[in-house]
């Protein structure tokens, strides 16, 4: 079952899974492959991604990647970080709020522990997908600044896939052509001017908690065994 993009008078998803499959309508030339992996980025991304894998009959991964939070401005990204040591930093946020190296080096030792907190807790002892020569699509539930989505992007560059697309449901315009630059495509089912927040685009966007990433990840690793005999 397809779901289409929603049209510009109503600009809203009902919630993830829905902006999942518009986004799916986006990626049919990823269809059916054995070459592609959809990996989402939690925890709000898995649910849109865990629509897309099935709707793409694709296997699903999780990417864990940490957003910066500026000292004293938390909800600002001043940067973020990924699995594989990868940082990076968001250099007009940064010239404006001037953190210290040494503050920047807090932040990110501290979401570190979370990251790999979380690496532990959504896969457990399930390896990695497999990514070198294959495509991969990374995707989440929307692309405000872009800083979590180009950290996740620069790490999977490292295990030397043949391709790279970053998808989201919704994006500013500005962050979609800036990723661009890095991936080798960028699909944005929406990208309205004036994005002041990611959940104003959807009438449902409630936390995504852990165990419903460990439950979509769970579902989609038995409908890959199904698929496969075991």
């Amino acid at each position: 079952m397809s779901v289409p993009a929603p049209n510009r008078e109503s600009v809203r998803f009902r919630d993830r899974h829905e902006a999942g499959l518009a986004l799916a309508g986006q990626l049919r030339e990823y269809s059916g492959r054995d070459d592609v992996v959809i990996l989402g980025l939690p925890r709000g991304g898995i649910p849109v991604a865990s629509a897309v894998a099935h709707a793409l009959h694709a296997p699903l991964d999780v990417l864990v990647v940490r957003k910066l939070g500026v000292p004293g401005h938390a909800e600002l990204a001043m940067g973020a970080i990924a699995s594989g040591g990868v940082r990076v930093l968001n250099d007009e946020v940064v010239a404006w709020y001037r953190p210290s190296a040494a503050a920047v080096d807090a932040v990110a030792r501290a979401e570190e522990v979370e990251l790999e907190r979380r690496e532990r807790a959504y896969r457990g002892v399930r390896p990695p997908a497999p990514i070198e020569g294959r495509v991969v699509v990374l995707v989440d539930d929307g692309l405000a600044t872009g800083s979590t989505m180009r950290a996740a992007v620069l790490a999977v560059r490292r295990l030397k896939p043949s391709r790279v697309v970053v998808a989201a449901p919704v994006g500013a315009p500005e962050t979609c052509r800036a990723l661009r630059e890095i991936a080798d495509d960028v699909v944005c089912a929406l990208m309205p001017e004036a994005l002041t927040a990611v959940g104003l685009w959807y009438d449902i966007f409630d936390q995504t908690t852990d165990e419903e990433v460990r439950a979509l990840l769970a579902a989609s690793s038995a409908d890959a065994d199904v698929g496969r005999g075991v």
